[in-house]
């Protein structure tokens, strides 16, 4: 896996041995970065959760995002992710924590532009964390939620106040795009 754009291109990440992550592959990747690219261009600060290897944050900052912060809660990942920002050379460009997406609701107040939320096919399913992250802190009017998941699994249009911008799929994988707006 490889860093598809950006000042990064072509920089190898770490994946895991024998893991359970399943890493987006690059034509994903691409296929997300050129919906985003078509819809914003405010990409100041993101949020990867379920990170995994970390590519999607690492791609965005390679893209010119100033900042991601990174959500797992695998140590092995999130020592690869660390890995990762410094291999692309990013590591002040970001922050790795170590601990479960519920758990990070709770402290992450911070504002973000975009959103990535690449959890496991097997789980959760979109009704346990999309309405969470709809009013939590983190999403203000405007920010972009990226969520590639399974084609078999059904995501809704609305949830609160995010609303499905675009939907594409790849194979087995449906990218779902929503964008918080004003009440």
């Amino acid at each position: 896996m490889r860093i598809i754009a950006g000042i990064a291109k072509g920089v190898h990440l770490k994946v895991p041995l024998k893991s359970h992550i399943r890493p987006t592959t690059d034509l994903v990747r691409g296929a997300i970065f050129s919906i985003l690219e078509s819809i914003t261009d405010n990409w100041s600060r993101v949020l990867d959760i379920y990170a995994g290897t970390g590519a999607l944050g690492i791609e965005a900052i390679s893209r010119g995002a100033e900042w991601a912060d990174f959500v797992e809660q695998d140590i092995r990942c999130c020592d690869i992710i660390k890995e990762n920002l410094e291999k692309a050379g990013f590591a002040d460009n970001g922050h790795v924590y170590c601990t479960n997406v519920k758990r990070a609701l709770t402290f992450l107040h911070y504002k973000y532009n975009i959103i990535f939320a690449d959890p496991p096919y097997a789980l959760p399913k979109p009704d346990e964390f999309i309405p969470e992250l709809a009013i939590s802190d983190m999403m203000d009017v405007g920010t972009i939620l990226v969520v590639p998941h399974s084609s078999r699994v059904s995501f809704g249009q609305v949830y609160g106040q995010l609303g499905l911008v675009k939907e594409r799929r790849h194979g087995d994988t449906m990218i779902s795009v929503y964008r918080k707006e004003a009440k």
